[in-house]
């Protein structure tokens, strides 16, 4: 019985070395080139461990008064967009979608099932086919190269994947205990407050992190609406580095090192809560 358990267990392990290597050597291989001069990156054979490690890569994006370039100092300063725009994004969905999640699971109006299944058929519309209404509207409110036409571009797929995901959560809070605190005296939005909010913040964090990853990682409307330092982001800057004669390959692993972090921090951080939160929410489907 032992010997037929290790072997098992063996034969898992063995399973799980492809799936592994599948994972991380992309990643090993984005930060090794990182490291990389252009002359070891493009040596022939390859080497895949740097010959000439250096961090001259990393230095220029985050020295960018050191830089030898234009395309190092655009990309500091796109980074630094990403993170506003997304955080501003992520808390307006949250703030947002958790006030119109709650009216749709506690508040009973006519057609309530089909408003819901409608904001989350928003989420099935193409991007490409809302681009052109969006720049338009953009254009008469002259707000191209703002950071604000994106954050409202991003509200318009991010928000009601909010607000689906939270109405999820609030249904798994007892109806029990706001009747409770109806008779004490509170009003919706206290009840939301103090009740319902707290019993869902592995819920809500879990939502945000997506909603985070989302708005980080859009590059097509920052593409469109944007072409100026003013609101351009790190998915921007990284295509940046394709020139039109040469392409900056070691500068272009480094930035993708580093749009990378800041996801993987907040993930790593907030773990606990956001395995919590997606338990609950597979619990109560």
């Amino acid at each position: 019985m032992r010997t037929r358990k290790f072997f098992g267990r063996l034969g898992l392990f063995l399973l799980t070395i492809p799936v592994l290597l599948f994972i991380f050597l992309p990643v090993l291989w984005l930060f090794s080139a990182s490291l990389s001069t252009q002359v070891d990156l493009f040596s022939v054979p390859p080497h895949w461990i740097p010959q000439h490690p250096t961090l001259q890569n990393y230095l220029d994006i985050i020295f960018p008064s050191l830089a030898a370039s234009s395309v190092p100092r655009t990309f500091a300063v796109a980074l630094v967009n990403s993170i506003k725009i997304a955080s501003a994004v992520t808390f307006a969905c949250i703030l947002l979608g958790s006030l119109a999640a709650y009216a749709l699971v506690r508040i009973p109006f006519k057609h309530n099932r089909a408003i819901q299944i409608g904001i989350l058929g928003t989420r099935m519309i193409p991007e490409v086919s809302l681009v052109i209404p969006l720049f338009i509207l953009a254009s008469t409110l002259e707000l191209i190269n703002k950071p604000i036409v994106l954050i409202i571009a991003y509200m318009s797929f991010a928000l009601p994947y909010a607000i689906w995901m939270m109405a999820a959560f609030f249904q798994t809070v007892p109806v029990e205990l706001e009747e409770a605190a109806r008779l004490d005296g509170c009003t919706r939005l206290g009840i939301l407050r103090r009740v319902v909010i707290p019993i869902s913040i592995p819920g809500m964090i879990s939502t945000a992190m997506f909603v985070f990853l989302l708005a980080w990682d859009e590059f097509f409307y920052a593409l469109i609406f944007t072409s100026t330092l003013a609101a351009k982001t790190a998915p921007v800057a990284i295509a940046e580095f394709v020139g039109r004669y040469a392409v900056n390959i070691t500068g272009m692993m480094a930035g993708g090192i580093l749009a990378a972090l800041p996801p993987v921090i907040l993930g790593l951080i907030f773990q606990r809560y956001i395995v919590s939160g997606m338990t609950a929410g597979a619990v109560k489907g």
